[in-house]
């Protein structure tokens, strides 16, 4: 089975390196190794759970393709068990994930944490 790094950045705590097997969300991979995330619907129609993504990892299978340095593609980052309604296009596009409903697909960085869920601002469905 496949897993993916994924790095939790507070700017109000610690940074928390997770692993996130391929069949499971980032919130389901963070409570499994005992890190603390915010959440509420678990469906992704709310936006307790956001996190922006800040960086997409060059790991060892790209080392191995001669790849070392990614541009950073929220839309090839993430896929969504369902689609992440309580985010907007430009939101999603911004890096924004609701991690919840959301598997990596790269090792990654995430902020997370209050400032992240305020800038995204209310759900749409509140």
């Amino acid at each position: 089975m496949t897993d993916y790094d994924v790095t939790l950045e507070r700017t109000d705590g610690p940074t928390r390196t997770i692993a996130v097997d391929e069949d499971e969300t980032v919130l389901e991979a963070a409570q499994r190794a005992g890190v603390r995330l915010p959440y509420d619907c678990r469906k992704g129609t709310c936006i307790t759970c956001v996190g922006r993504l800040t960086a997409i990892e060059a790991g060892e299978r790209d080392a191995e393709e001669g790849e070392t340095d990614r541009p950073l593609d929220p839309a090839d980052a993430f896929t969504y068990r369902r689609s992440p309604a309580a985010l907007t296009e430009p939101e999603r596009a911004d890096g924004y994930v609701l991690l919840c409903i959301a598997s990596p697909r790269v090792d990654c960085r995430l902020e997370v944490g209050p400032r992240v869920r305020a800038e995204v601002g209310d759900s749409p469905w509140a």
